[in-house]
């Protein structure tokens, strides 16, 4: 019988480095309702935010992908060419032909590796971050840079009460590598297709093709009229959250073998501010572990929140590397992944000034 070889593989993996970009523009909630029916204060008061990030000017998705991956390399001592593969997990890329992973990776000066697009709406990164953290232990690649990036407001309708006030643009990055001691825990993930529906675009997306290469880059308030635009059924999504959230956090700390006691830093998608309390009481977190709250000035950027969470956090000190962190994405599917991770080095080359 032939024997066919198998990979080497890898039982510890680690987050390396990250990095982060945050687009130029800064919306205040004042100005989100010149055009929707609020106030700032209820903004705050429903979802924590007060400003978020939108993209302008000549900044793309293609564009804050690869800035947020480059800084990410920047960020850790791993030279490029022994990056394996490239993971872009968004659901903003606006072709299916050609995805967008392999432009981002070429723009990095890493042409010919394997790169994909994940789409699993706010839990993107979640996904990403486990398939990487598998493909090293397999032995199928030795270092990998997962990227999660979104430009929410191209699909954005202004005048939505459901979506305009939380949506915003970035993009975050982390470098997955072999370590000496395990920093990614098994990943608990789920999705609920029965309830899907409660978050989705509301045009048929090839009717929308055919203007999407105009969109691709625009100020998001100048192009809401006939634009596909995302709709969500926020009760729905809540009572959802309610259920399947802290079941799946418990799951999460049980596969890692790490007490609740044991985590130092908690990091859920920023998503609203009052979820992310409630999950952090219901779960027993003690009041003093530092939780992530880049909702305020970031709003939710989907798949691109926990890192860019995870940044801020580190960035300003409110989270140190080598702590023990849980995190857990959540969304669109509706879908969710959860892990519990040794928080990367702080960036050397942060996303703002710090």
């Amino acid at each position: 019988m032939v024997s066919i070889a198998v990979n080497k593989s890898r039982q510890n993996v680690a987050m390396l480095g990250i990095g982060a970009y945050r687009p130029q523009r800064v919306v205040s909630n004042a100005e989100v309702c010149e055009q929707l029916d609020s106030t700032p204060d209820w903004i705050v008061e429903r979802t924590g935010i007060q400003n978020r990030r939108w993209i302008s000017g000549d900044e793309t998705l293609r564009s804050i992908s690869a800035a947020a991956g480059d800084r990410a390399l920047r960020n850790t001592d791993i030279e490029r060419n022994k990056i394996g593969a490239l993971i872009l997990c968004t659901s903003s890329w606006l072709k299916l032909t050609p995805h967008g992973a392999p432009t981002v990776a070429a723009d990095l000066g890493l042409n010919g590796i394997p790169a994909f697009d994940l789409t699993s709406g706010c839990g993107g990164f979640g996904y990403g971050l486990g398939v990487a953290a598998d493909l090293i232990r397999a032995g199928s690649a030795d270092y990998v840079l997962v990227i999660g990036a979104e430009t929410m407001t191209v699909g954005l309708d202004p005048t939505d009460r459901g979506t305009a006030m939380i949506f915003g643009d970035g993009a975050g990055a982390v470098v997955v590598g072999p370590s000496e001691e395990n920093g990614i825990s098994p990943t608990v993930w789920g999705s609920d297709g029965e309830n899907a529906e409660a978050i989705a675009q509301d045009v048929d997306f090839l009717a929308y093709m055919e203007r999407a290469q105009t969109l691709q880059g625009t100020d998001p308030e100048t192009e809401a009229v006939g634009r596909m635009s995302l709709r969500m059924e926020g009760p729905r999504v809540f009572r959802w959250a309610a259920v399947t959230l802290p079941r799946a956090l418990a799951n999460a700390l049980e596969m890692s073998g790490v007490s609740k006691e044991e985590i130092e830093v908690f990091v859920p998608h920023q998503a609203n501010a009052r979820i992310n309390e409630l999950m952090k009481k219901n779960l027993g977190l003690a009041d003093d572990i530092p939780m992530a709250n880049d909702i305020v000035n970031t709003g939710n950027t989907s798949a691109a929140s926990i890192p860019l969470a995870m940044e801020e956090m580190l960035a300003t000190g409110k989270a140190k590397g080598g702590q023990t962190a849980l995190l857990l994405g959540f969304g669109a599917g509706l879908s969710y992944a959860g892990q519990v991770v040794t928080l990367p080095p702080a960036p050397a080359e942060p996303s703002f000034d710090v």
